[in-house]
């Protein structure tokens, strides 16, 4: 085997070598990712897919001039080994190593950082017409898988691109798959038009025209666009990406270099917004990664042979979440689950074959599903909304202005509650907590660890208004799930252990580093009481009373940022109760944080019982061990 990949430092060296030498350079790149990704972890199975279309964009667009706009951008891998990152691809997702995504600081070739779907078209939209604005010449590319079709901002920009510019070209790369099948009728039309027979017989006929002609691309591709139109009037009067001014190319083969570079050659003497439809299969080159499609989207480490993966051991909070939410349908009859396109992600798949008439996949449209499940609310139902919480943010306005302002019972769970290590700071859910608790209405929860996980479900069932859950990626303590939940009431904390000089307030997943800070101040002589607050609204004032009338200072642990976050409102209640006691605040600093393992981070960004006992010192020295404060 060469080494043809050794030999790519920059896209200008794709540009000299010949159709053969791009398709074994091809062969390498999918070498490269099995093996890299099979100790990194990372997005396998959409990098697969797109070897060829990325190649061939790099083949005849020149980045950085020209602009490349990747939706979600995880499939970016093979564009990242392409401009000069061969030699710390080993890196990606490790810490200080390459993001997992597009990212503007990486490189001058990343011109738009991204990590959640449907971005692309109106980014792109965004460039072409500061390009035209400015007199430039460049040319912008958006590659959208077909996933993102099914989310409303690409329809706001596809209702925008003809009015607003004369040059713009959208990769539609379809494989029926974001990360669970795709779902709906845009999902359903993309399958009716690859599918036709007679679309099928033209494709395969203009390729072979194509091979005949060789070099003559604008001839070839005419010939391909006339037997394309003749075939989309067999399937629909009037095509739909036309109908939104957009030329229609395709469906053509993903993965032929040839086809794609002539194909991409004619396009970029187009004065008019095109779109191509580029049919790839997720997963090429890897049979498992063919064989368990939702598995290999994204991963951890896995063997390269097989692809197996470690057994996972302990259940996940995603996996209890679903589990628990399978009894409780079994009790209710009025209660669906609801996700946006992630069923894998949440669990709910777990969920679906014991309930598939309560099951509901919008695809990747969270402001939809949020208004969707206000509206089986009105009508008697209860709806669970699992979705993560960096991808509620999404549907802010639905949740203040559909279901909170009408008070409707609607549950979010949000899952990745807290770091989502390796994928970075497009990932983590370290803001709802700010973001929701300003909401009038809402019931704010958080558990301490499994158990309490299937208790706060159970609790959001029979509360009468809207509620979330907060919880983390993976696995928790350990704690075991009794067989029927209970109730818990409403902005009750749980006092773990009594103390008089500090009260520690641990948050959910943090709660065992509030008992670590008391161990520690237990040996220095300080008696120190634990909390689990359980609620971040409303908040159990009394507790916070009783203890900030008695200790000498409060400390709170979250997985959050601290602005607007549970510390803070901690210190509103005091301030309304006129209450001086100091309150120290352990959680994430006011800025993104970068992807990484999350005990190394934890560490860098002080959310360590280290950083409480430091910040902690100067309270400490005034208080006599031991002794308590008085009201």
């Amino acid at each position: 085997m060469g080494h043809l990949l050794d030999t790519i430092q920059s896209p200008a060296d794709i540009k000299k070598l010949s159709v053969a030498e791009l398709e074994s350079l091809a062969q390498e790149i999918r070498e490269t990712l099995i093996q890299t990704l099979s100790k990194t972890g990372g997005h396998l199975g959409p990098n697969l897919g797109v070897v060829e279309l990325t190649l061939a964009m790099h083949y005849v667009f020149d980045t950085p001039t020209d602009k490349f706009v990747f939706d979600v951008s995880h499939q970016a891998y093979v564009h990242k080994l392409l401009t000069g990152r061969r030699e710390r691809f080993e890196t990606i997702r490790q810490p200080g190593g390459l993001n997992g995504f597009m990212l503007r600081t990486e490189s001058e070739h990343d011109i738009y950082g991204a990590g959640h779907a449907g971005t692309s078209l109106s980014a792109a939209l965004g460039m072409a017409v500061a390009r035209d604005l400015a007199g430039g010449k460049e040319h912008v590319v958006a590659l959208a898988g077909d996933a993102a079709f099914t989310n409303g901002i690409s329809f706001e920009a596809l209702n925008n691109i003809a009015d607003q510019t004369k040059r713009l070209i959208v990769v539609l790369n379809d494989n029926e798959w974001s990360i669970d099948r795709n779902v709906g009728a845009i999902a359903r039309y993309l399958h009716k038009i690859v599918t036709n027979e007679h679309v099928t017989h033209l494709h395969d006929s203009a390729a072979r025209l194509l091979e005949r002609l060789g070099k003559t691309g604008k001839t070839a591709v005419s010939v391909v666009r006339r037997a394309e139109e003749a075939a989309k009037g067999m399937l629909w009067p009037s095509v739909f990406f036309e109908e939104f001014g957009l030329t229609y190319y395709g469906p053509l083969d993903g993965h032929n270099i040839g086809l794609l570079i002539e194909t991409f050659q004619f396009l970029k003497a187009q004065d008019k917004p095109v779109l191509l439809h580029a049919i790839t299969q997720k997963g090429r080159g890897f049979q498992p990664a063919l064989d368990k499609q939702k598995k290999f989207h994204g991963l951890g480490p896995y063997d390269p042979e097989t692809g197996e993966t470690k057994p996972a051991g302990q259940q996940t909070y995603s996996e209890v979440f679903a589990n628990t939410l399978v009894k409780l349908a079994n009790e209710n009859e009025k209660l669906v689950a609801i996700t946006a396109a992630m069923p894998n992600g949440t669990a709910l798949d777990l969920f679906r074959p014991h309930h598939p008439k309560k099951y509901f996949d919008v695809g990747i449209a969270e402001e939809h599903a949020v208004i969707f499940a206000a509206g089986m609310a009105t009508r008697g139902y209860k709806p669970f909304c699992a979705i993560y919480s960096t991808f509620l943010q999404r549907a802010f306005d639905p949740i203040v202005h559909d279901v909170c302002l009408q008070k409707l019972p609607v549950v979010f769970c949000m899952d990745r509650g807290g770091l989502s290590g390796d994928d970075g700071a497009t990932h983590h859910g370290l803001f709802d907590i700010s973001y929701l608790r300003g909401i009038p209405n809402i019931v704010h929860m958080v558990p301490k660890d499994e158990d309490e996980l299937a208790d706060m479900l159970y609790t959001a069932m029979l509360h009468e208004g809207p509620s979330a859950v907060r919880y983390p990626r993976g696995t928790g303590p350990g704690a075991s799930v009794k067989e029927h939940p209970v109730a818990l009431p409403i902005g009750k904390a749980e006092v773990i252990v009594d103390g008089d000089d500090v009260a520690i307030f641990g948050l959910g997943a943090l709660l065992p580093m509030a008992g670590e800070l008391a161990a520690k101040l237990e040996t220095k002589g300080h008696s120190a009481a634990v909390i689990n607050p359980r609620f971040v609204k409303p908040l159990d004032r009394d507790v916070l009373e009783r203890y900030a009338r008695r200790v000498g200072v409060i400390v709170t642990f979250e997985d959050h940022v601290l602005m607007g976050g549970f510390g803070s409102a901690v210190m509103e209640v005091l301030n309304e109760m006129q209450l001086p006691v100091p309150v120290v605040r352990i959680g994430w600093p006011d800025r993104f944080i970068e992807h990484g393992k999350v005990e190394q981070l934890r560490a860098r960004y002080g959310v360590s019982v280290e950083a409480a006992m430091e910040k902690l010192a100067p309270y400490l020295k005034k208080m006599s061990p031991a002794r308590a404060f008085a009201g």
